[in-house]
């Protein structure tokens, strides 16, 4: 494997993400590049500030296609029907993930018409099916950094599996896009000189296509002008621009201010996402693509700290579950790195195996300047930052300034495992969001205290917050020891069915005003991990970001009713919360059928088209179903159960074994080893109504 395989695919993610994040705000055509030129000028710095950035399309790609790996192709090579199969499962159809712009306007829109009208990949997003104008647009290149990624210093391999998910949705340049990039971020991990890079992306494509042309005019452009970029582009503008090209956002324009970036940026990280976003037409996009293979080649120490800093190792995303909406930078880092070394064939390091831990919250700050999306809650007090001075383990941990408390001044420090809608100052493509932290799970973490002054030590109170009345739930007061790490432990206690969006511990300053406290504390293998046990009560959730908290739902009218969850639907409808990765659980919902013939919950969902589900049906029955791109009956059993009646289901998975239970009386039990994991839920497959109470999860 290549020399810090893991730091560099940790540096091209993040340098994605940034790009994505300094792109995003002028991304509508209104933007021209006169308009951003007369506003911002010479753009050096995020142009707009955002609470918390909310999901992209250009983030949501690259993550959820991936899970093909996963998910169907994860022994053998790479087909585009699997990227397909998880285009299916993880997107909410016309809700979140891409732009949902219409059949025959927005390229990914009809490909995931298509996919769903039975038309496979790669027909589904071929010339031949869609026209050469929707088949050409730029989605065949913004989600495919992550193929790139997982196939280090081989572009040719790397090219070939973008190939395979672009050709899902895209061909024609759409797809010479996706093996460019491919192979570009690919040979970005043995080398730093650009021009090298684009090269090795060059030769993954036909030389005679457009996308070759455009960049060809770029680079002789810059070799007879090699100082103004703004020249260059007005080449591309005159020669290559939005009027030669159909479509809403056509790719050859776009990849010719992707390659001008590049070589006018000069293997600068900073120079290159900034001359992309400056340009215009496709911001977020180009300067995301630009911005994974510049964060590749120049490596973690050179994404500047302006750009790194708001970025501090979170993003949301926009899937079908809200639980990986919720993505720590450097957890999914090893995730790509563990799937990178699979397709290698070579055996994970030990080190990196032993910090993989989906399903878990697990923080070692090993990763260079990583922060993992620790927050204070007052930055007049506390400032944090990555350290390796003291480390509990390894080399890293957090940093946390203490400055000048006096007795009663207070900072929080904190992980963020669920969003509300305050939490963003919009909510582009509609992300969605379930807590990754419960009832009944052990939180664990260490701190060292180097106190400068201050007559009585620091202490610190671990704590929770809940969502719907923002209590934080302290668990008594600890004191600190000098020069010492202290492990900090304790179990999330009950909640009373609220949901928890805080996780951490209060500093509170014990000294008097004349003695300030003054000193740093450091915060090291901070983790959340056992099995929880909790309830969902509806009344104390929310109706926003179109839909009812902590749920993703799919399809269906949903709304909260008398302390119910409603749902009215004429079509397959469902609604998914809770860890994506849980595994032996059971789930108890009271459900109330209102009309129609089937009303069910879920358990071990993987998205919308894998997973189990079970209760109420046609023809006086209870059934089991498994879902596997399409419903099938597993087992089946007579119940007279009436309309307008409450029952209290309770579907258990326990390794191969499924029951149903109602009314305490276990009706159904049967085995099947399809599916080991995945989120619960309700909904139903036909028409009707039903209401849902509160859920009761517990984990075996």
């Amino acid at each position: 494997m290549v020399d810090r395989y893991l730091e560099k695919v940790y540096a091209g993610f993040l340098g994605m993400n940034i790009g994505i994040r300094l792109g995003a705000p002028v991304e509508p055509t209104i933007w021209t590049y006169d308009r951003i030129r007369n506003t911002y000028g010479d753009i050096h710095d995020y142009v707009k500030e955002f609470k918390n950035f909310a999901a992209d399309d250009d983030a949501n790609g690259p993550v959820f296609f991936l899970r093909a790996l996963w998910d169907d192709a994860a022994n053998r090579p790479l087909e585009p029907q699997d990227v397909a199969r998880a285009w299916l499962n993880y997107a909410r159809e016309g809700v979140g993930m891409f732009w949902w712009g219409g059949y025959g306007r927005s390229t990914e829109h009809t490909a995931y018409l298509n996919l769903k009208a039975g038309i496979p990949a790669p027909k589904s997003g071929s010339i031949e099916q869609n026209g050469k104008i929707i088949a050409e647009q730029i989605g065949g290149q913004i989600f495919i950094d992550t193929w790139g990624l997982v196939n280090p210093d081989n572009p040719a391999k790397a090219a070939d599996y973008g190939q395979a998910a672009a050709s899902v949705s895209h061909d024609g340049n759409g797809v010479w896009g996706a093996r460019f990039f491919c192979a570009a971020i690919s040979k970005a991990f043995t080398t730093s000189d650009i021009r090298e890079i684009i090269d090795a992306g060059l030769a993954q494509i036909p030389g005679d296509s457009d996308y070759a042309k455009v960049a060809h005019a770029v680079l002789d452009f810059h070799k007879a002008h090699p100082h103004n970029w703004r020249d260059c582009y007005q080449m591309l503008v005159r020669d290559w621009g939005y009027d030669k090209f159909g479509g809403v956002c056509h790719i050859i324009p776009n990849a010719g201010v992707c390659v001008l970036s590049m070589i006018y940026g000069g293997g600068d990280f900073a120079r290159t996402i900034e001359i992309a976003t400056m340009c215009g037409w496709d911001t977020d996009c180009n300067a995301g693509n630009v911005g994974t293979v510049l964060g590749v080649a120049c490596g973690i120490e050179n994404l500047p700290e302006r750009y790194r800093g708001p970025i501090n190792d979170g993003l949301v995303l926009s899937g079908i579950s809200g639980y990986l909406n919720i993505l720590d930078i450097p957890s999914y880092a090893r995730e790509v790195a563990v799937l990178g070394y699979r397709l290698a064939g070579e055996e994970v390091p030990s080190s990196l195996a032993e910090s993989f831990r989906p399903g878990e919250v697990y923080f070692d700050f090993e990763l260079p300047g990583s922060t993992h999306n620790i927050r204070l809650s007052d930055p007049f007090f506390c400032k944090a930052w990555h350290s390796t001075e003291h480390a509990a383990a390894g080399s890293g941990s957090l940093k946390i300034l203490v400055d000048r408390m006096s007795r009663g001044d207070q900072c929080k420090v904190f992980y963020k495992p669920f969003y509300r809608r305050d939490d963003f100052s919009d909510e582009r493509y509609s992300p969605v969001f379930t807590p990754t932290v419960y009832s009944g799970q052990t939180v664990s973490f260490q701190l060292y205290l180097d106190q400068w002054t201050g007559w009585e030590t620091v202490g610190i109170a671990p704590y929770v917050r809940t969502t719907s009345d923002k209590k934080d739930h302290l668990q008594g007061y600890i004191k600190l020891v000098q020069d010492q790490w202290m492990t900090v432990q304790f179990q999330i206690p009950d909640v009373g069915g609220d949901l928890i969006d805080e996780v951490g511990f209060v500093i509170e300053g014990y000294s008097v005003s004349k003695a300030k406290t003054l000193g740093c504390m450091y915060l090291d293998e901070f983790s959340i991990s056992g099995k929880a046990s909790y309830t969902i009560a509806i009344a104390k959730q929310a109706k926003e970001l179109g839909s009812i908290t902590p749920f993703s739902v799919d399809h269906g009218a949903w709304e909260k009713e008398d302390g119910k969850l409603s749902l009215m639907r004429c079509e397959p409808s469902f609604a998914y919360a809770g860890n994506y990765y849980s595994k032996d659980y059971k789930v108890s919902v009271p459900v109330t059928p209102l009309n129609g013939d089937c009303h069910l919950i879920l358990a071990r969902a993987q998205g919308a088209m894998r997973g189990y589900a079970a209760g109420l049906c046609e023809n006086g029955t209870v059934r089991i179903y498994k879902n596997d791109f399409g419903f099938s009956v597993l087992a089946e059993a007579p119940f007279e159960w009436k309309p307008e009646r409450s029952y209290l289901l309770e579907l258990e998975v326990k390794g191969s074994t499924i029951s149903l239970t109602v009314d305490s009386r276990k009706l159904l039990t049967v085995e099947d080893d399809s599916f080991s994991y995945g989120m619960y839920g309700c909904g139903s497959i036909t028409i009707g109504r039903t209401l849902f109470g509160d859920f009761k999860v517990e984990e075996l």
